[in-house]
């Protein structure tokens, strides 16, 4: 039997899923596994790739979903999206990172907060 944690968060994985694609949004993939890690969502919007980050919490006590996306997890999801990219030969695109924010419990209904442009990449000159 998978923890309640998985549950909730593969739950919360669909919600964002139904969500940015009622928004219009192109689901191009999801849980996509590269070496070091795992990209949540990569959805198009319009020209854009957008990697969207899905961050589940059943408690908003110390700051709940927002403050689990630390420097050090934002930094490893650019490598992944620099390895994406890299790994189909896509250069010159537009691209951003989003989060999702889900908060609730099991059963009952889930706070959803999508934060475009949730981050930047550091540095002056990166190129996709």
């Amino acid at each position: 039997m998978k923890p309640k944690s998985h549950i909730f968060g593969k739950a919360a994985e669909s919600l964002a899923t139904a969500y940015l694609r009622k928004k219009g949004y192109r689901i191009l993939h999801r849980n996509m596994r590269l070496a070091g890690g795992e990209l949540d969502l990569i959805v198009q919007d319009r020209q854009t790739l957008v990697f969207v980050e899905v961050k589940a919490r059943r408690s908003k006590s110390h700051g709940g979903a927002p403050y689990t996306l630390t420097s050090s997890k934002k930094l490893r999801l650019i490598k992944l999206a620099a390895q994406y990219l890299a790994q189909r030969q896509i250069s010159q695109r537009a691209c951003r990172f989003d989060v999702v924010l889900c908060h609730g419990d099991l059963g009952q209904p889930l706070e959803l907060i999508h934060i475009e442009d949730a981050f930047e990449i550091p540095g002056e000159d990166i190129r996709w």
